[in-house]
């Protein structure tokens, strides 16, 4: 892994969250970067994902791919992809679900979980690390692994 660039924030709150997915959605280097979530069960990787498909104008139910590997969404800036890979378990899922193509396909990639399917998955652009602290908090590192990874860095 290649790291061009990082930067901690800290999110006392959801709102903190959401304020930080609203200015990622911001950047226009979104378009067709590859995003991966980190971090443990309940670390709110799926609702920074909510968050930030608010923010690129997804109107309507946002629910989390756990079961489906992939959850898609037309937004007024091209298409989106969330996956999730929790329950990833057999490379001949990522063939039967035809997610090559999705991921060579244009649009936004987000990925919870990626460590499930790393030999299957291209470099992300941006690694987002949310680890839950004592008192609710969040502690959160944006990695770049790109030069659209730096220019997505907050």
């Amino acid at each position: 892994m290649t790291i061009l660039g990082s930067c901690t924030r800290h999110w006392p709150d959801e709102a903190a969250c959401a304020a930080s997915a609203q200015a990622l959605a911001a950047s226009p280097a979104l378009e067709g970067a590859y995003v991966e979530l980190h971090g443990p069960l309940g670390a709110g990787k799926t609702t920074f994902v909510r968050h930030l498909l608010r923010a690129l104008g997804v109107a309507g139910r946002i629910k989390s791919p756990t079961y489906a590997l992939l959850e898609p969404y037309d937004t007024p800036r091209g298409p989106v992809a969330h996956f999730d890979f929790y329950r990833f378990d057999d490379p001949q899922e990522w063939e039967d679900a035809g997610l090559r193509d999705v991921f060579a396909g244009p649009g936004l990639k987000l990925a919870e979980w990626p460590e499930k399917a790393r030999a299957l998955l291209p470099p992300a652009d941006l690694r987002v690390h949310i680890e839950p602290q004592d008192d609710e908090s969040r502690r959160v590192t944006f990695t770049a692994q790109s030069a659209r990874g730096l220019e997505l860095l907050p």
